[in-house]
């Protein structure tokens, strides 16, 4: 499985961005699509997560009601629209696969990771 993350950028404060999650290869064996952020001397924090198949979701309470995770089936790409940004939202963007149930906030099960985006909110 082959992720590519895209769609990160300058924004301020109040402001959207929508993200993009890419996936290829064996599709067909992905679980959950869960996207994490990276921040410079900060933890890995999970941010939201979504199933392939029955399209369950699952956010981080720093993020509820602010971003939407969706997930097009089709064309193997999972979304992540971002409203309301903070500058504590600036961090890099990665989305990862996980191949097995259940859904999971624990970056350490997740199987394969792409390359990040950035995503900086000014104040």
């Amino acid at each position: 499985v082959h992720l590519v993350e895209s769609g990160g950028g300058l924004v301020q404060t109040g402001g959207s961005l929508r993200l993009t999650c890419a996936s290829s290869g064996r599709t067909d064996s992905i679980y959950e699509v869960g996207w994490f952020r990276q921040a410079p001397g900060k933890k890995d924090e999970f941010v939201s997560g979504i199933t392939f198949a029955g399209n369950n979701t699952h956010y981080a309470d720093s993020v509820k009601g602010r971003f939407t995770i969706s997930r097009d089936t089709a064309k193997n790409t999972v979304y992540l629209q971002m409203n309301s940004l903070k500058p504590e939202d600036t961090a890099v963007y990665v989305c990862a696969a996980d191949l097995s149930a259940p859904m999971s906030t624990n970056p350490t099960v997740y199987n394969y990771w792409g390359q990040g985006t950035q995503v900086t909110v000014s104040s």
